[in-house]
Formats: C-alpha cells, structure tokens, sequence
C-alpha cells in the first residue's frame, strides 16, 4: 500500500468514485515499467520537437538567405569546423565532386572563402566570410528566438521539469 503521507497526491472525483494518482510513478511502475514509459516518451517528445526546429531552421536559411539545404548543410559542417571539401564529402555521406559543386556557389556568393595551404598546395581550407558567419548567426538567432518562444508556453514547474528531463536526456546518453 502507497504511503499517502510521503508523496504529493492528486486526487481526482469521478462521481462517488475517487482515484489516488501518485506523482512518483516509481513507487507505483517497476524499473522495467518506467524505462519502456521512458522509450514511449521519448518517441513521443524528441522526433517531432526535432522536425519541428529543423524544418525552421531550413526554412528561415531558404527564405531569408536563399540557401538550399545542402548549402545550409556545407556552411553548418564549416561553421563547426569541417574545413576541407574531403572533410564535408565524409560528414555528409557524398562525393567530393558533389561537395565541390556546392562549396563553389558558396564562394561565389561571398558565403565562403578558400585559402591555399603553402604547405600542402592540395589541400585548400575552407572558412566562412564575414558574411557566411552573419547568415549562419541569424539563422541560429532567429531559431533560439522561436524555441524560447516554445518553451515560454510552459509555466514555472514545467519548464524546471523540462529542463531536468533534458539534463537527464543528455546524461542517458554520454
């Protein structure tokens, strides 16, 4: 039997009928129990909130910038310091040509620059302009702007509860 006295409780009336919910699910689920909940929450919560803010985040760099996906995709991967089209072909899964392709109207859009490496004439880094770096900061900006926008639709205990569920999230998987 639950001790009532340990746990904040809700009760809840249906007609003559009370029902005692706990809170803490645990001292009612097993382990077992709580880790499928936790799967099921997780299909539920993560997927879409992901589609959502990545489905922004193109649509802000095609609107704004008129930047495609793949061109948005090349400066993120050098923004974050892929900085070789070798480097890019191999973090986006594709030829070089391809990358190549792409890296091209971003130099030729002021996005991108490449230098030559006295050292190794083959290889030729890749960086983002001044202009590169305002795009892909007003992108991010504007996005951070939209989530807290989502996440002030939750009141003081639900933020707290959502923050802790992430930091909890994360640890799951390091």
């Amino acid at each position: 039997m639950l001790d009532r006295s340990k746990f904040p409780n809700i009760i809840v009336s249906l007609g003559n009928y009370y029902l005692l919910y706990a809170i803490e699910t645990r001292v009612l689920m097993g382990a077992n129990d709580q880790v499928e909940l936790a799967v099921d929450k997780f299909w539920e919560a993560v997927p879409p909130a992901w589609h959502q803010a990545r489905a922004r985040i193109r649509r802000i760099a095609s609107e704004k910038f008129n930047l495609t996906v793949e061109q948005f995709q090349v400066l993120r991967r050098i923004r974050r310091g892929s900085g070789s089209v070798s480097a890019l072909a191999e973090a986006n899964r594709t030829s070089r040509s391809s990358v190549s392709k792409v890296v091209d109207v971003l130099v030729n859009k002021g996005l991108v620059s490449r230098r030559q490496n006295p050292d190794d004439r083959r290889n030729i880094p890749l960086s983002l302009t001044a202009d590169g770096q305002r795009i892909m900061d007003a992108i991010f900006d504007e996005t951070e702007s939209w989530l807290a926008t989502q996440f002030r639709r939750l009141d003081a205990e639900e933020l707290k509860a959502a923050i802790q569920g992430m930091e909890a999230l994360q640890k799951s998987f390091e």
